[in-house]
């Protein structure tokens, strides 16, 4: 599969939905809810760099330091996967990195945007097409999506991207002070001679971790607000969409047995038959007769990737190996959440 020109751009957003929502939609869910089944999961790759060359010069001293902090702590991480077979180092590594595997694949992929290496929005309106981000997206799954019934002039990429940052922002404004406020507790741990306060470093870690992630979320909404972020259809994403969308059996395979049976893939029409202008019809063979059905079987919710289709996203994007780590996670909370379980 060719890579796509365009998608080969320095700053880019990719936005690869992983499952359909609710339909119809479970009007009593609070609409900016952390795991709210109305909304399409999606993950979001950010490539929002301009170039390290230039942007470290402008950097403070302290913003300097933090990332130098930064790099010899992830360095000493990397160190701890690599140690002795048995030692508490590897297993202090393998036990982290299932802890990593259960948080939020959102909250892993907004902290990984550096908004010192992005645009600057103090003077956006002077340098807004030299600093527009395309948010690549496949077409015909967001064309086959119901009306939002908010905001229905934006595109309904930019509308999902604005209602994940809205919901998640103040979730890690919040998880940034429990952290913090937590780590006190740990000073105990420190009369254990032979190893570090590993509490009090997790501690440091998840505050670190929800502040990245809150940062980010302000400085993404600040591009929306400034119209800095564009919606980019990829054809060859959406035919990559088509290639790899999983089986009817994988999709049975997270129902419930006394469920109804789903139509494949193929089936859907552009416009879904039980919704009448963003609002659920009232035909009695569209609901499910199953009083304790899970959410996964009493809507049409599924998965829109399998991991196979990982390995072409990054031929299609040019994107480094490192990235499909995360793209992995995504996908099995993703089935985690479809299944019943948080995956967190």
């Amino acid at each position: 599969m060719s890579t796509l020109p365009k998608a080969m751009r320095t700053m880019r957003i990719i936005a690869l939905p992983l499952s359909r929502p609710n339909i119809p939609p479970d009007h009593g869910l609070k609409p900016h809810a952390i795991f709210n089944p109305n909304r399409m999961l999606i993950f979001y790759h950010f490539d929002l760099s301009q170039g390290n060359s230039v942007k470290i010069q402008d950097q403070s001293g302290i913003k300097r330091a933090v990332k130098w902090a930064s790099t010899k702590a992830a360095d000493l991480w990397a160190g701890f996967g690599k140690a002795p077979e048995g030692s508490w180092k590897l297993q202090t590594y393998e036990f982290g990195e299932r802890i990593i595997d259960r948080i939020d694949f959102e909250e892993l992929a907004l902290k990984g945007v550096d908004p010192s290496l992005g645009p600057s929005i103090t003077h956006a309106d002077v340098t807004q097409k030299a600093n527009e981000i395309p948010l690549i997206y496949p077409p015909s799954i967001y064309a086959s999506l119901p009306p939002t019934g908010v905001n229905e002039v934006s595109h309904p990429s930019i509308v999902h991207l604005r209602t994940l940052l809205t919901s998640r922002e103040p979730r890690h404004r919040r998880g940034f002070w429990m952290w913090m406020a937590i780590a006190p507790l740990t000073a105990p741990f420190m009369i254990v001679p032979i190893i570090p306060n590993l509490p009090f470093f997790f501690c440091v870690w998840r505050s670190w971790s929800h502040y990245r992630a809150y940062r980010s979320s302000q400085y993404l909404s600040s591009l929306l607000d400034q119209g800095l972020i564009t919606p980019e259809p990829s054809a060859a994403l959406d035919q990559l969409y088509t290639s790899y969308v999983p089986s009817l059996s994988n999709i049975e395979s997270l129902r419930s047995p006394t469920a109804p049976p789903l139509r494949s893939a193929a089936s859907l029409p552009a416009n879904t038959p039980n919704m009448n202008n963003g609002h659920p019809s009232h035909d009695p063979t569209a609901s499910s007769s199953q009083p304790d059905a899970s959410n996964v079987h009493k809507t049409s919710q599924r998965l829109l990737l399998t991991r196979k289709a990982i390995p072409q996203i990054l031929q299609l994007f040019g994107l480094p190996q490192s990235s499909a780590a995360d793209m992995y996670r995504a996908v099995e909370q993703v089935r985690g959440r479809l299944g019943g379980t948080s995956g967190r």
